[in-house]
């Protein structure tokens, strides 16, 4: 025994293609989702640099320090 549904979603004018129900469908899902997740953003000690009030040591072989890994 089948059971019967009631659509979802219904177009009420037009022909729309395969594709582009498929897209709204994918467009909808998403936004019933919730916000994305926030991505976990680090910033590179060499953008650091560049920004003002950036901590960068002074001194003796901190040209060489300004070239290693943190």
């Amino acid at each position: 025994m089948a059971e019967e549904t009631t659509p979802a979603l219904r177009v009420l004018r037009g022909t729309p293609t395969a594709e582009e129900l498929a897209a709204l469908v994918g467009v909808l899902l998403r936004r019933s989702a919730g916000p994305a997740p926030a991505a976990a953003t680090r910033r590179s000690r060499w953008r650091a640099s560049a920004l003002p009030g950036s901590s960068l040591r002074v001194g003796p072989g901190a040209w060489r320090a300004s070239g290693l890994p943190g």
